[in-house]
Order: structure tokens, then sequence, then C-alpha cells
């Protein structure tokens, strides 16, 4: 089947959303942001012009296209209209399994033949959105990495049904809007950056559960230690490098103490159980009473900058 996106409507105006919506107006798509009132719709459009703002200021793409594509983004509360007119409509809702397969069944329904249906969920199967559709050949996730204007990844994910040709057109598109495009071959929980993430989570929840190293302690090693060279020094080229009889060893020396159980360690369902849920609730591992969110997101994305400044002009 052949693919052809020039328009696109972006469901959503939360933390994603906008972002991704900048991303394909970048690519010179028409964008519109998708939500259920106007003011929603309007409060996401500038979400996307305040980043496209952060994007440009930092020379994160090219002048003309960020010129471009301020021209390009909209926003609409016109959910049929919208869908209708999309070549490519990108869901960032609700990571909620029954909420999914509906609302994918309405956008099937609404969309014009040889549009392209995506979702952004982090880790839900995608063939089970499928299922509740009527031409799930169409059907694929993208999965962007928060924040979706700043990190370069995208994880395309194919279900049991997924038209292969549209996994190449897909990542054709996006490395076109300046994206990292990967492609998962299997829909598997986690798909593939969240099925790694998830086992170092575990792992870390359960040193500090142990008592091997206390949280601030944890959090460092990552920051300072390993963390720092994966952006430039892959895991598993690490393992080639030093060498995989060395690697092997290690890792059967090691395994058999790490934590394996199919479920988040005791810890953590003690502090859920307590109301300590993170930033949320003021508590969690971290005291935030103690601490600024806002100051942690703001060294975060000052970080990523300069690393994709950097990482680009070279």
């Amino acid at each position: 089947m052949s693919w052809n996106f020039e328009t696109a409507a972006v469901i959503g105006t939360g933390m994603m959303g906008p972002g991704i919506a900048l991303t394909l107006a970048l690519g010179g798509l028409k964008a519109t942001i998708l939500s259920r009132t106007r003011e929603n719709a309007e409060q996401g459009l500038a979400k996307a012009y305040a980043q496209l703002a952060l994007v440009r200021d930092n020379e994160l793409a090219p002048a003309d296209r960020c010129a471009t594509a301020e021209g390009l983004i909209h926003c609409s509360a016109e959910f049929d209209e919208t869908i209708a007119g999309a070549d490519l409509v990108i869901e960032s809702a609700l990571e909620d399994m029954k909420f999914k397969q509906d609302l994918f069944a309405r956008i099937d329904s609404l969309a014009k033949p040889g549009a392209a249906l995506t979702s952004n969920t982090s880790g839900l199967s995608i063939t089970a959105i499928q299922n509740a559709c009527a031409h799930p050949e169409r059907i694929i996730t993208t999965h962007f990495w928060n924040p979706p204007h700043l990190m370069p990844l995208v994880e395309i994910v194919r279900g049991e049904h997924t038209d292969p040709t549209l996994a190449t057109a897909l990542k054709e598109l996006l490395e076109h809007c300046g994206k990292t495009a990967i492609v998962v071959k299997k829909d598997t929980p986690g798909q593939l950056g969240n099925r790694m993430q998830m086992a170092l989570v575990r792992e870390a929840i359960n040193i500090v559960q142990e008592g091997i190293a206390d949280v601030e302690d944890v959090d460092l090693c990552a920051k300072t230690g390993f963390g720092l060279r994966l952006p430039v020094y892959g895991i598993l080229e690490h393992q080639d490098m030093v060498g995989l009889d060395m690697a092997k060893g290690i890792v059967d020396y090691v395994a058999t103490d790490l934590n394996n159980e199919p479920r988040a360690p005791k810890i953590m369902h003690d502090l859920v159980a307590q109301g300590k849920l993170g930033v949320k609730t003021g508590s969690g591992f971290y005291d935030w009473s103690q601490k600024d969110p806002a100051a942690v997101r703001a060294r975060r994305d000052a970080f990523v900058l300069d690393f994709l400044k950097r990482w680009r002009k070279n």
C-alpha cells in the first residue's frame, strides 16, 4: 500500500500532544491539535508555540523550517471533521485499554481510506487496540519519548495485523521530521525502551529495599556512572568492547542475585498504600517539600538541550 502524509491530527493537549504536533509541523505536515473543548485545544496550541520558540532559539531545527512550522500548527475541537480530513492520526490520550479500543474504533470509522492511525501508548498492546477496529492493517504505535519536542527517539511498534509498509513509511516520515525512529518488530509489553527501563527501575528499587544503598546514591550512581555514557556508548556496544567472555562471566555471577519477581518490589507497593505517590503528593522515594519538581525538569531539559546541540553539530 502507498502512504501519503500531508495532514495530521494529534489527539491530546497534555505532556505529549503539542510536542508531537510540533514535530510533524517541522517535517512539513499541516498538524492540528485536537481536544474535546476549544479552550483546551487553544492551550495545546500555545504549548506547541512555546516549544517551537525553544527549538528555534536553541537552533535545534533550521530557521526556515521553524518559520514554516509556525504556520502549519493549528487546533480544533471539531473531532469528526478533523479526523476525516487527516492522512495521519496520532492519539496521545488516557493510558487505558478500553478507552483506547473505543476511541480507535470511532477513529477507524471516521478516517478516510489510506489514512494511518497511530497510538502514542508507552506500553499497551497495539494488537489489542487493532482487534477493536475494522481496518487493523492501518493501526500502529508511534511512541514518542517525553518531552517529545526534545527527545529524539520514537518507537514504531507493529501489531500482528499492521501492514509492514506502514512501519517503513512512518520511519521515513519521522526521520524527515528530525527524529530517531526505530521499528519494534514484536508487540510486547513495554515495547523496547520501557522493557529495558523497567528492568533498571525494578533493580534500583530493590537495591534500596535490600539496604544496599540509599535512594540518593542509587540515583547518583546512574547519573554519574553508566548513565553518562549511554547516549554515545550503547549497552550492547559496551559488552562487545569489554569482551563477551568477560561480560558473560559478570552476567552469570550477578544475575543470580538480581530481583526477578514478576511484580514491583514490596517497598513500592508500601509507598503507594501509604499515599506517598511522589511529586503529586509531596513525598515518595524523596521528600518533595525539600525538592522543586520544576527545577528538576528544568535541569533535565537543559541537559538534553546541551546534548542535542553538541550531537547535531557532530
